[in-house]
């Protein structure tokens, strides 16, 4: 990756970091598949009629709204609301980084190099780290949906970095065409129309703001500036510094809703940041190559033959 795309990995991993307490804070008494409708639609109007499609299949299209936006959100705004806390949402969340990249070696075939591979293990003990030094009780159905998040999440990566589109702004929001709707349906059928309506009621000042933050620099920007990083890098280099988003969420709990971090907490944070610092280090690229030559040594003059693929 260059130095502009780290920077900018940097950033979204900010924005996203500070996004779960802006859900938590403005979620209130609105039933949590409604709240992300109303965040999806701001995602879509009035962006749709100002970008062209992107350049990729519908049915790519629809798979990245599914799977990133529908299945991932849908699931973490239920977590949450079912009991898990936004900093530990954040570090649970960021198990798509390894999933990103299994599912990545086995559907693209780009295996990560050493440094990535190291970097990823790194972060994965800084998450268990930061884990252990929560403590506390959270619910295991908000866990397992958490988890089920980050699989969509990774399920979306590998799809996004599959359609090589370069317009990222534009499949982000082209995307979120698919969400609203199936999620008020959902609503309706899980909550009840009388809830939905009351929600509706109770959609504030508050919910207002978060909406606009979650939709215009969670979505809009980070999931912009994420799928054109996708596009130009291989998931292996992209994905590691998404683990940065644990000790944002963290921090910013600490400065906002009083959440103080405990030593392990802050030892598994730094062990995170270092996990993405080893995994940005420059290592032999491992992709199978089946178009590259190799002179053939039985045929003098001979341009070349298929070297056999790398194992």
């Amino acid at each position: 990756m260059s130095r502009r795309d780290q920077s900018l990995a940097a950033l979204v991993a900010v924005i996203w970091g500070f996004n779960f307490v802006v859900i938590d804070w403005g979620m209130g008494e609105v039933p949590p598949l409604l709240f992300l409708a109303a965040r999806f639609l701001a995602v879509v109007v009035p962006a749709v009629f100002l970008l062209d499609p992107p350049p990729v299949p519908w049915r790519t299209v629809a798979a990245v709204g599914v799977f990133m936006s529908l299945g991932q959100f849908a699931f973490l705004y239920v977590a949450m609301d079912a009991g898990m806390p936004p900093g530990l949402a954040g570090l649970v969340l960021q198990a798509q980084v390894v999933l990103t990249i299994v599912l990545a070696a086995g559907v693209l075939r780009e295996r990560p190099t050493r440094p990535q591979t190291l970097g990823v293990v790194l972060g994965v003990i800084g998450l268990v780290v930061v884990g252990v030094g929560r403590g506390g009780h959270v619910p295991g159905l908000a866990l397992a949906l958490c988890l089920t998040a980050a699989l969509m999440w990774a399920i979306g990566n590998v799809v996004s970095r599959a359609s090589g589109a370069t317009g990222g702004l534009s499949l982000t929001v082209w995307s979120a065409l698919v969400v609203p709707v199936p999620l008020v349906l959902l609503s309706l059928v899980l909550d009840g129309p009388g809830a939905v309506a009351d929600g509706v009621g109770a959609f504030g000042w508050r919910a207002g703001v978060s909406t606009l933050y979650t939709a215009g620099l969670a979505s809009l920007v980070g999931y912009g500036i994420f799928n054109g990083l996708l596009s130009r890098n291989p998931s292996a280099a992209v994905v590691p510094w998404i683990l940065l988003v644990p000790p944002v969420a963290i921090g910013s709990a600490w400065a906002l809703l009083d959440e103080v971090p405990s030593s392990g907490e802050l030892i598994g944070g730094a062990v995170l940041v270092l996990g993405v610092l080893v995994a940005q280090r420059r290592g032999r690229v491992r992709l199978s190559d089946p178009t590259r030559c190799t002179p053939d040594p039985s045929r003098p003059g001979s341009p070349g033959r298929p070297a056999p693929a790398a194992r």
